[in-house]
């Protein structure tokens, strides 16, 4: 993964976990339930977009790489990954 990308993903995860621990504090506090629910659709709306982050990140070197390389086995196994992770968060 490079620099810029590490960061980027690392800061977005940071304001998600500040965010975590505001929803903490919102059933702490017994704040309005729809409040709370709404931070976190946001919070999982965040954790999408670091997901997709890390995937276009992983798409664009380690599958690149597997699929250009020589090795069928070894784009196989990449191809299959990406495939259980579809399957992963379908079921959730």
């Amino acid at each position: 993964m490079d620099e810029a990308t590490r960061k980027q993903i690392l800061r977005r995860l940071q304001i998600i976990e500040g965010h975590i621990r505001g929803v903490q504090r919102m059933v702490e506090d017994n704040t309005y339930c729809i409040d709370t629910m709404k931070q976190i659709n946001a919070i999982q709306a965040a954790l999408s977009k670091a997901n997709q982050l890390i995937l276009e990140n992983h798409l664009s070197t380690c599958v690149t790489s597997a699929v250009r390389g020589d090795d069928p086995a070894e784009r196989e196994r990449v191809l299959r990954e990406i495939a259980g992770i579809f399957e992963m968060s379908s079921k959730v």
